[in-house]
C-alpha cells in the first residue's frame, strides 16, 4: 500500500505543479481530456488518496511488548 501511495503522491505533485506551470498532465501526457471542474481538483485528489494509502500501509516494524 505504501508504494502505491508514494506513486500517487508523486503523480499528484507533478499534476499540481504542471497545472501551475501551464502543463496539462492528463491531456498532454495521458491523452484524456478532463472536464474543467475535475481537472481543477484532480491533483489534490491524487495527493489525498496517495496520503491515505501511504498511511493505510502502517508501520512495517512491529512494536516490542515491554512486558515480555
Amino acid at each position: 500500500m505504501k508504494i502505491a501511495g508514494i506513486i500517487l503522491i508523486i503523480f499528484g505533485i507533478v499534476d499540481v505543479g504542471g497545472s501551475w506551470l501551464g502543463f496539462d498532465l492528463w491531456t498532454d501526457f495521458i491523452g484524456i481530456e478532463l472536464p474543467y471542474w475535475v481537472w481543477f481538483f484532480s491533483g489534490y485528489v491524487e495527493l489525498g488518496l496517495g496520503y491515505f494509502l501511504f498511511n493505510l500501509g502502517g508501520d512495517t516494524e512491529e512494536e516490542e511488548d515491554p512486558d515480555n
